[in-house]
C-alpha cells in the first residue's frame, strides 16, 4: 500500500481533492460559486508562471541543440501528425452522427443578434503571430507570438556559437528554476482544482442536462471513447505496449488538470512533467507540447463537426454526402489547427463555420454554447493529444525503441 500511494500518491490526493469539490457543487449549487475565489487563485499562479515557463523551455531546449536540422525535423512532424489527427478525429465524429442523429427535428427560434465586427484577415494574422512591443508578449494572451520569439533566441543563441555559450546555460537554469516554480505552485492543486469543479458543477451542472442534452450525449462519450482507445492506439504505435503502460501511468494528472482549468495554456507545466517522465525527450517535449497548446486541437476538431452537424438539422438540411463530409473535415481541422491560434480564435472557427455555408449570423450564439458545453473534455483532448504528438514524433526522430534508449 505504502508503494502504491509512493508511486500515485500525488494523484490520489488531486482525485481527492476533485472529488470532494464535486461533491460540494451538487451539494451547495449556486453558492458553491463562493468557493471560486480559491480556484482563481490556482489559475492566476499558474498562468502568471506558465508565460516565462514556455519562453524558458522552448529557447533552452533550441539554444542546446548542436543540430538545426534535428529541430526542424521536430516542427515537420509535429505540423504533420497535428494535422492527421485532427483529420481523424474529424471523421469519427462525422461517422458517430452519421450513426446516432441526435440533431433531426429541431425547431428553435433564433434569439436576435447582431452581426460581429468585420475583421480584416491579414490583420488578424498579423496579430496572431506578433506583437507590436515587448511587453505584449509577456502574457498569455499572446502565446503565439511569445513562442516564435522563444524559438528565435534559441536559434540565435544556436548561431552565436561559443559566444552564445553563457546565455544558453541562462536559459537552461531559467527553465529548471520555472520547473521547480510549477512545482511549488501544483501543491495547491487539490484545493484549487476542487474549488473550481465545484463552481462548475454548481453553476453549470443542470444546464448540461437541458436545452442542450443532445450535445452532451453525443460528445461526451465520443471524447472519452477518443480519449482511451485512440490515444492508446497512438501511443502503441509510438512506444509498443511500453509506451502505452508508461503513458496511463502519467497522463492521468494532465487529463484532470485540463478538465478543471478548461485551459490547455493552463496545462503545459503538468503536461511538460507527464512527457518528462514518459522519457520524451526534453528538444522534442519542450518544442510539441507548448506549440501544441497554441495549435493543435484534437477536441476542438470533434466540437467543429457537432456545429456542424447541430446547424445542418436545425436547418433541416440533409448532412449527407462525400463533398459535404469533406468540407466538414477540413474546415474542423482549420478551427482546430489553424484558426485556434489566431486570438478569440474559437469565435472565429465559429462564425467561419456560419458564412461558409450561409447560415444567418443570428446562429452563432446557438453553436457558441455548445462550445461552452464541450469545452472541458475538449480541452481534454486538446492538451492530452499534445503529449501524444510528442511520444509520434520521437518515434520518427529516435526510432522505434526509444523507450528503451
Amino acid at each position: 500500500m505504502r508503494k502504491v500511494f509512493k508511486g500515485y500518491g500525488s494523484l490520489i490526493v488531486l482525485v481527492s481533492g476533485i472529488s470532494i469539490g464535486a461533491v460540494l457543487g451538487l451539494v451547495l449549487k449556486e453558492r458553491a460559486a463562493a468557493l471560486k475565489p480559491l480556484g482563481d487563485i490556482f489559475l492566476n499562479l499558474l498562468f502568471t508562471a506558465v508565460v516565462p515557463l514556455v519562453f524558458f523551455s522552448i529557447s533552452s531546449a533550441i539554444a542546446s541543440m548542436t543540430d538545426v536540422r534535428r529541430f526542424a525535423r521536430i516542427m515537420g512532424w509535429m505540423m504533420f501528425f497535428f494535422v492527421l489527427t485532427g483529420f481523424i478525429a474529424s471523421g469519427i465524429m462525422i461517422i458517430m452522427v452519421k450513426l446516432f442523429p441526435p440533431f433531426s427535428g429541431l425547431s428553435w427560434a433564433l434569439p436576435g443578434a447582431s452581426a460581429p465586427p468585420a475583421m480584416n484577415t491579414a490583420d488578424a494574422i498579423v496579430k496572431a503571430l506578433t506583437t507590436a512591443d515587448f511587453s505584449d508578449i509577456l502574457s498569455k494572451k499572446n502565446m503565439l507570438p511569445l513562442i516564435i520569439f522563444a524559438m528565435l533566441t534559441g536559434v540565435g543563441t544556436v548561431r552565436c556559437g561559443e559566444k552564445g555559450r553563457a546565455f544558453a546555460q541562462f536559459l537552461q537554469g531559467g527553465n529548471e528554476v520555472m520547473s521547480q516554480v510549477i512545482g511549488i505552485i501544483m501543491l495547491y492543486a487539490p484545493v484549487g482544482l476542487g474549488a473550481y469543479f465545484a463552481y462548475l458543477i454548481g453553476a453549470f451542472g443542470p444546464s448540461l442536462f437541458g436545452a442542450y442534452g443532445r450535445v452532451v450525449q453525443l460528445y461526451y462519450p465520443v471524447a472519452f471513447a477518443y480519449f482511451g482507445l485512440f490515444f492508446s492506439i497512438y501511443v502503441f504505435w509510438a512506444g509498443g505496449l511500453a509506451g502505452v503502460k508508461m503513458f496511463w501511468q502519467q497522463i492521468p494528472q494532465t487529463a484532470l488538470t485540463a478538465l478543471a482549468t478548461g485551459s490547455s495554456v493552463a496545462t503545459i507545466p503538468v503536461n511538460l512533467e507527464a512527457a518528462e517522465r514518459s522519457n520524451v525527450p526534453q528538444d522534442i517535449r519542450e518544442v510539441v507540447i507548448p506549440v501544441g497548446a497554441t495549435i493543435h486541437m484534437e477536441g476542438s476538431c470533434l466540437a467543429a463537426i457537432v456545429k456542424i452537424a447541430f446547424l445542418f438539422g436545425l436547418f433541416h438540411m440533409p448532412f449527407t454526402g462525400l463533398s459535404v463530409w469533406l468540407t466538414a473535415a477540413v474546415v474542423a481541422v482549420l478551427c482546430g489547427t489553424v484558426i485556434s491560434g489566431i486570438p478569440s480564435g474559437g469565435m472565429l472557427g465559429e462564425l467561419l463555420i456560419i458564412t461558409l455555408y450561409g447560415f444567418p449570423i443570428a446562429a452563432l450564439p446557438l453553436i457558441t454554447m455548445i462550445g461552452t458545453i464541450v469545452d472541458p473534455p475538449a480541452t481534454m483532448l486538446n492538451s492530452v493529444g499534445d503529449n501524444v504528438t510528442s511520444m509520434m514524433v520521437t518515434r520518427k526522430l529516435n526510432g522505434p525503441k526509444w523507450m528503451k534508449k
